[in-house]
């Protein structure tokens, strides 16, 4: 067996351990006490929620308050944890907390897996992510506590908090709600500034990234200093939760007291980056906000962070590429900086893996299922990248659509690019050009 992992590719081994994390979770949830029932989940539930549980998604087919047990979900969660960190992140951290020396092949496996620029420095950077996940997980639990307490008492709103700090965080979307209304989400606490608030924020720490994290930590607020590949993160999270907002605001919920508007018009900007929650009904939102919120589906979060999607730094090489072809530069720019030629070729290449997945899926499950082609659009581009937002078809789908959105989370998940240098063993033509390149991890 050590032979053969020898063998594999860092791309490989990531395919192949999100792989078994999601079987070996599909294998637990189908133990009778998993289940409210007594019977245990059938394969197809338990493989579409596993998959779905590690791959940060949040798309599910039996509501996770009413079907399955404290087991079942404490199951789901722990799944959610493991896909958040990453699977190899989370069996690194258990060979630095049992003391084993990280070999070369490893630490190059651990920053494939969070889309670190350089091997050195990376078991540091592991032990970075591990403790802010933990911090900002118990800090999220802490600040909503209080709310859940009021609801539901002090047990029940104890494992509410946590068990919605890590999904929020892992940017999954999974929710214990269904005890109001099954498949509601967060609609009850649509006006709780509380609730609202905190897993806006865990959305958005965890969808920047824990490199960028890391540029916040040791370099404060000196912005300058950062990492280019920070400066353009923050940049256009910042775009991308301002415009849609406003729009929110000013088009979607124009009734109401004022706060309770903003609230709604900040969450549901936020919440598209791969997190899955909703405070509103989908189904009272325009045609028009619903094709915007798929843009911010497909465009997710960014490179080493718990969310999903094609990336910010995609959207942002393939908005500076036009910007280069209009004003005649033959090169990509950011900050005075040039991009390298292979970072605008992977965001290419990336775009149309992504919008292929994302129509092809869509079309077919609209075919097989006979619905209106915005739904499944909704649904795929959900799927694709590891949102969990719905308009409500996902359990009523059947087989061959929910396999195929099985298909396109583990895609979403493990990344387009992964895959590719997975089936190629992982060899890539070095950089040829003379001139000084920055590199952007996209993807």
């Amino acid at each position: 067996m050590g032979k053969i992992v020898k063998r594999l590719s860092s791309a490989q081994i990531i395919i192949l351990g999100f792989a078994g994390v999601i079987l070996f979770g599909s294998l637990l949830l189908m133990l009778p006490f998993s289940t409210q029932n007594g019977q245990g989940a059938a394969f197809t539930d338990a493989l579409f929620t596993s998959t779905s549980a590690v791959c940060v998604t949040g798309l599910v087919v039996r509501d996770t308050a009413t079907y399955w047990t404290g087991f079942g979900q404490a199951v789901i969660l722990m799944l959610i944890q493991i896909g958040g960190m990453g699977v190899i992140t989370v069996a690194a951290a258990i060979f630095i907390a049992s003391g084993k020396k990280i070999s070369l092949k490893q630490r190059s496996t651990m920053q494939e897996a969070i889309s670190a620029h350089q091997v050195g420095g990376i078991v540091r950077l592991t032990g970075f992510i591990i403790k802010m996940t933990i911090c900002f997980e118990l800090l999220g639990a802490v600040f909503m506590f209080p709310v859940f307490y009021r609801e539901f008492g002090i047990g029940k709103g104890l494992w509410y908090a946590i068990f919605h700090s890590i999904s929020a965080f892992c940017n999954a979307g999974f929710d214990l709600m269904g005890c109001k209304t099954p498949y509601s989400s967060l609609t009850y606490f649509a006006a709780d500034p509380v609730i609202n608030l905190v897993i806006t924020a865990l959305i958005v720490i965890g969808g920047i990234g824990f490199i960028t994290w890391d540029d916040v930590k040791t370099k404060g607020l000196h912005i300058h200093k950062y990492r280019m590949q920070s400066k353009v993160i923050l940049m256009t999270t910042f775009c991308l939760l301002l415009f849609p907002a406003l729009y929110f605001l000013a088009f979607e919920f124009s009734d109401g007291p004022l706060s309770e508007r903003v609230l709604s018009a900040l969450f549901q900007s936020a919440t598209p980056r791969t997190a899955g929650f909703n405070t509103v009904d989908l189904r009272d939102i325009s045609e028009t906000g619903i094709v915007i919120m798929i843009f911010l589906m497909l465009v997710g979060g960014s490179p080493g962070s718990t969310a999903g999607g094609m990336k910010t730094t995609t959207l942002a090489v393939l908005f500076s590429t036009a910007v280069s072809v209009f004003r005649y530069r033959e090169h990509t720019h950011f900050f005075g900086r040039r991009i390298d030629d292979d970072t605008v070729r992977n965001a290419v290449a990336v775009l149309i893996m992504y919008m292929t997945m994302f129509l092809g899926g869509g079309l077919l499950i609209s075919r097989i299922e006979g619905l209106p082609i915005l739904d499944c659009l909704y649904e795929t581009a959900s799927a694709v990248a590891t949102v969990g937002l719905t308009l409500g078809i996902t359990p009523e789908l059947s087989l061959p659509s929910r396999a195929i959105l099985v298909l396109l989370m583990y895609i979403g998940r493990v990344g387009g690019l992964t895959l590719i240098f997975a089936a190629s063993s992982g060899k890539r033509k070095g950089n040829t050009a003379r001139l000084p390149q920055e590199k952007l991890t996209v993807g």
